[in-house]
Parts: structure tokens; sequence; C-alpha cells
């Protein structure tokens, strides 16, 4: 049964695209509007957007094709290009959540540290260990400020990922479990809950998965 797209603008959409017997697709480009502003697909086929309207098309390029695909009341789109370009909703795509969005091409800077780094701080806190690491990022007493981004109600706290998952705090990752860490300036492609920025945590557990 189709299930109605939601308005709201922080609504993941995640997708995964197939080739005609089945097997993922790595490295084909889906975008909305723009292909300026794009997301690639891993070698799991997967793919993850937000901002997605029911007026909206997915577009898709692989093999110098492009195929335009409307969402109307879709929420996941699961591709299989063949003959025919065969799409359907798949459920367990709409309850991954934020899991599958990646980060896109031109949209904002972003400032990486490996684990290891974080590691030789001798700090096992994340945030405690990012103090110093990302130029533009204060950090006090467990509070994070990204500047240069707006602020949200007046709370300037960026929206917390851990390996996709939304958290309200990275005090539970210890940093010796940490893959890598990246902070988001401009993370519109969250919706509205990426107004301050973003820190981004992948786990080594999550890093192994990809």
């Amino acid at each position: 049964m189709a299930i109605s797209a939601q308005n709201k603008k922080d609504v993941p959409f995640n997708g995964i695209v197939e080739d005609v017997v089945g097997a993922p697709i790595k490295g084909a480009k889906v975008w909305v509007i723009s292909p300026d502003f794009y997301a690639l697909t891993d070698k799991q086929g997967k793919f993850g957007l937000t901002n997605v309207q029911p007026s909206d098309s997915i577009h898709v390029k692989y093999k110098k094709l492009t195929y335009a695909i409307l969402v109307d009341t879709m929420k996941s789109m699961r591709i299989r290009i063949a003959d025919e370009l065969i799409v359907e909703q798949d459920e367990e795509l709409v309850n991954t959540g934020f899991g599958f969005v990646k980060r896109r091409e031109h949209t904002g800077a972003s400032s990486g540290i490996p684990g290891e780094v974080l590691v030789r701080t001798g700090r096992t806190n994340v945030l405690e260990a990012m103090q110093g690491l990302v130029p533009g990022v204060n950090i006090s007493n467990g509070k994070v400020v990204i500047r240069g981004v707006g602020t949200i109600n007046g709370d300037p706290t960026p929206l917390f990922l851990v390996d996709g998952v939304e958290v309200q705090s990275l005090d539970f990752i210890n940093v010796h479990d940490v893959d890598r860490v990246d902070v988001m300036k401009d993370a519109n492609i969250y919706g509205a809950k990426g107004g301050n920025g973003a820190i981004l945590v992948t786990t080594k557990r999550g890093s192994s998965k990809k």
C-alpha cells in the first residue's frame, strides 16, 4: 500500500539502484533539482536525500543515461534499471531514517578528523577530543557552536548523527570506537535540523558495513 509523502523538509528519502539482475549499482549520480547537488550510490547501491516533495522527480544518471522518476506518493525508491525501469517503494528503506543520507557535493565545507587523531589527544570523550582540532568550532562544557551558521529557536546546538542515526548527545561514544568525525557548517541536506550545522560520527563498526 502506498503511503503519502510528507511535506516536512527534514524527512529523509532513501533509495537503492540496481541493475537488471538486481545487483547493486555503485557510483550512480542521483539528484532532485540540480545535478550540481547530488548524491552518489555506495557499493550497496544505496543513496539518501532530503527535502524531497511529492511533486519532485528523482534523477538517476548511469552509463551516460539519465532517468527521471516522479516521487508522487513514494517515500523511498528501489530502482531497477532494465529494458523497462522498475520502481517501487520499499518499507525497509522508509524505516532506515537518515541512514543513507550522504554529504553531497557543493553543500559546504566539511572538516574530517580521523579517529586515531582523536585518540592521540588522550581524551575519551569525543567532543573533548575535538577541542582545537576544527577551525570555527567552539566546544565548551559539552556545548558545541559552529561559527558561521544560524541558530534554531535561539539554540546553536548542531545536529548529531552517529552512523547516520540522529542522537541527542555524543557522550556515549568512546573515541577508541570512532573511525572518523565530520563537521559540516552547511548541513541543509538534513533539512531544518541541520540549520546549526552537523557533526557526523562514523564508528569503526559503522564503517565496516559500508
